[in-house]
């Protein structure tokens, strides 16, 4: 079988690498789609041809952290609306001793950053300032992120997992239909942002199709400098200068020292219990973390099994629920090198209890009336991208990555091939000015040099009995936490396998705006209008987040889930 396997590696590799990769045999012969069950290893992704990269790579003896590395180098290749060198983001790592680190490469502010920086002369802010164009950009921390890791972690050398990333861009790879109409979508805005369009590889005067083959040259040299002369190759040298250049084209302020001087951080990871299990998540500059402990804290109150999934019950609870957690989130959290989070007041039983006794059983409580913990000593487009990996000794990868809104600036560094984040809009540009997800914050998640902007990010690892039991995570910027709650809800408290939880229609309440957002065919009819009756305002909206999974089942087989929403792939050894 092992034999089998090994030639199909190689048919897929020579097959994807020519551009012509038929994910559909690929199907028939090995436990890979949407779904995959396997006992070896698991890999999911937001794109076949990042999966197929991870999969290699652990079939040729790499561990997780291999395979992180070259599915984070291929997602910037294949997957360019999230996938990113220019970007940053968070890994929640699990070895198969039960030993949990996690590792904060988010992006930095620039040392000329300022808080009034995309305010105007009467202290407004500026409309799509810290969005479009090279101001917007934040210190990327992808590239560090990865080599950190790698060298705690890794096993494989770092040339091995680059270099699948480099052929898929010197040679090309078949876009997928989403692709297509992405591209066409957002050409006038490429045009706009960009000062030579003639060399952003996205942009073609002829319409894009299915299958076209993408080809992109300046990003595979990028991704040569960094193979051959590691972090350097990024941040110092020719590809640091290209940026550089860049910035100071057009009114951005990353300078040469704040590229040499970015570095990731290890954290402590925040973690619960929940009914028996145990859920670790990222802390602080993720507010991911804290929020979905503080989620499943309150979910221990209420009989959610019993209630069912998608009643109005259930609905209208964990809507209170959310909403009181966005109310802290906006006030209390920030990046912990410079803030005083109150990570013991926000999870204190307490604390939870006092939240949960304010909530009615049968009427929706206005967001108005909810306020943040009061503490007398305190003054995400949703294009991110999620992955999930375990190997076949057990070490588990959850991360989540971004460049912000999808396609970040829309500016692609020229001569280099990749996007620039616009994570800066991640930043409370002024207290009480949403952002573009409409998250409010204020003093806790202020621009300051060197600060790493608040994120809604949450990579997850659960533990049942000392066990790894579910490894996930999804994009969907505000909506994040929420979609990781509901996915894991649904197989806790509703018996759901993986595919069907990562499946299952969702729901978000983000304290601000008033309002309940759920994907069309999310609820019964007849459900939405007992909410309504109870006070909620209901929005209905397109798909929400896309979860990337995988359950760890009794038999101690690996279930992959890949959200149906996407192109998202699973691939099991």
């Amino acid at each position: 079988m092992i034999k089998i396997f090994q030639l199909l590696g190689i048919l897929f590799l020579a097959l994807s690498v020519s551009g012509c990769a038929d994910f559909s045999l690929f199907k028939e012969t090995a436990s890979s789609g949407k779904t995959a069950i396997a006992k070896e290893g698991m890999v999911v992704t937001a794109h076949p041809e990042a999966s197929r990269v991870g999969y290699e790579i652990l079939k040729d003896g790499g561990n997780s952290i291999d395979a992180m590395v070259g599915v984070h180098f291929a997602l910037a290749v294949v997957y360019p609306s999230a996938g990113n060198l220019g970007g940053g983001g968070f890994l929640m790592y699990r070895e198969n001793t039960g030993e949990i680190s996690s590792l904060d490469f988010r992006e930095m502010a620039p040392e000329d950053a300022h808080e009034d920086m995309y305010l105007n002369e009467e202290g407004n802010v500026i409309d799509g300032e810290s969005l479009y164009g090279q101001k917007a950009s934040g210190v990327p921390g992808s590239v560090d992120g990865m080599f950190t890791a790698h060298e705690r972690y890794g096993s494989l050398p770092l040339e091995r997992l680059i270099e699948p990333a480099i052929q898929l861009a010197r040679k090309g790879f078949n876009i997928t239909a989403n692709q297509a109409k992405n591209y066409n979508n957002l050409r006038n805005r490429f045009l706009e942002n960009n000062r030579n369009p003639g060399t952003v590889t996205l942009i073609k005067d002829e319409k894009w199709q299915e299958g076209d083959l993408l080809v992109q040259e300046d990003l595979a040299r990028t991704l040569t400098r960094i193979k051959e002369n590691g972090r350097a190759g990024f941040y110092e040298g020719e590809t640091a200068e290209l940026l550089v250049a860049e910035m100071k084209a057009g009114n951005g302020i990353i300078t040469n020292e704040d590229l040499k001087n970015y570095r990731s951080v290890w954290r402590e990871p925040v973690t619960g219990q929940y009914r028996g299990y145990t859920a670790y998540s990222m802390a602080p500059s993720s507010s991911g973390g804290i929020a979905l402990i503080q989620l499943l804290k309150m979910s221990e109150h209420f009989p959610l099994q019993d209630f069912g999934s998608k009643t109005a019950r259930t609905i209208h609870l964990m809507t209170e629920m959310e909403r009181r957690v966005y109310a802290d989130r906006a006030e209390h959290l920030g990046d912990s090198d410079f803030w005083d989070v109150p990570f013991t007041e926000l999870l204190s039983d307490s604390y939870i209890a006092g939240r949960v006794n304010k909530i009615s059983m049968d009427n929706a409580t206005s967001s108005e009336d909810v306020r943040a913990m009061e503490l007398e000593n305190i003054a995400e487009s949703e294009e991110t991208t999620h992955y999930s990996i375990i190997d076949n000794e057990g070490n588990a990868v959850s991360l989540t990555t971004t460049i912000n809104s999808a396609y970040g600036s829309k500016v692609f560094v020229e001569g280099a091939g990749f996007l620039l984040n616009n994570e800066m809009d991640d930043f409370s540009s002024k207290p009480g000015v949403p952002n573009v997800y409409g998250l409010l914050g204020g003093a806790a998640n202020s621009i300051q040099p060197g600060k790493r902007m608040l994120s809604a990010m949450t990579p997850t690892i659960l533990e049942k009995d000392g066990k790894l039991f579910m490894v996930v995570g999804t994009p969907g910027g505000s909506t994040i936490i929420t979609s990781v709650y509901q996915t894991i809800v649904n197989v806790i408290d509703h018996n759901m396998t993986m595919s069907e939880a990562v499946s299952e229609k969702r729901f978000h309440h983000q304290w601000k705006p008033d309002q309940i957002s759920i994907e069309e065919g999310a609820i019964d009819d007849a459900v939405i209008r007992e909410l309504e009756e109870m006070g909620h305002r209901i929005k209905r909206r397109g798909s929400i987040g896309k979860v990337d999974a995988i359950l760890v089942r009794p038999d101690g087989s690996y279930e992959g889930g890949a959200d149906p929403r996407g192109d998202d792939w699973a691939i099991g050894l």
